[in-house]
This record gives structure tokens, C-alpha cells and sequence, in this order.
């Protein structure tokens, strides 16, 4: 028996590489955080997280300015199914939580 041997030429846009990176990009930003804290007080927030890490240090957590509110967010969860895990321990503690996905800035 002999294998067969071949050429295979591609000729396709040059745009459809483009639009492969581009999604590549579009994917690898999509985060899921959970929001577990809001306040005008920059000090509170401080606090909230603080008490937040002694229960949780699993999580990265930051403080989040938006005028006029600090926000504690919790993670940098690429599922949303990784995300409603976490909510769910984090619920116990922090009734209001909500998961979102930050708007990314371009």
C-alpha cells in the first residue's frame, strides 16, 4: 500500500481573519462579578469588603466607583454557571447579591 500525498490551498477573505480574532477577543472579556455591597459612604465599603474577604477569601473582591456609589465586587467568573455557584454560598451571608457582567470599555 501507498499513502497518498497532496496539496490543499485555501483561498479565502482576508476579512474572515479579521472576524475570527475579533471574536476571539469578544469571548475572552466576558466576565461574570457579583455585586454584594452599595454605598455613598467610600468608607463603609472599605469595611464591607474587609468583612467580606474574612468570610470568603476565596474570591478576589474590589471596591467599584460609580457616581455617587462604591461597590463591593466579588470574582472574575468566566461561567455564568461558575458565578450562580458562588452566589449561592455568598447569598447566605449577603441576601442581596446579584450577578452581572461589567460593561467592558473600549
Amino acid at each position: 500500500m501507498q499513502a497518498q500525498t497532496g496539496t490543499v490551498t485555501i483561498d479565502q477573505d482576508k476579512d474572515i481573519e479579521k472576524l475570527l480574532e475579533y471574536k476571539k477577543d469578544i469571548r475572552t472579556n466576558k466576565t461574570y462579578k457579583i455585586q454584594v455591597f452599595q454605598s455613598v459612604d467610600p468608607d463603609r465599603a472599605q469595611r464591607e469588603k474587609s468583612e467580606f474577604l474574612n468570610s470568603f477569601s476565596e474570591w478576589p473582591v474590589e471596591i467599584h466607583w460609580n457616581t455617587p456609589n462604591y461597590k463591593v465586587w466579588v470574582g472574575n467568573f468566566s461561567t455564568r454557571l461558575e458565578a450562580d455557584r458562588a452566589l449561592l454560598k455568598i447569598k447566605k451571608q449577603y441576601m442581596n447579591a446579584i450577578i452581572f457582567q461589567p460593561k467592558t470599555e473600549k
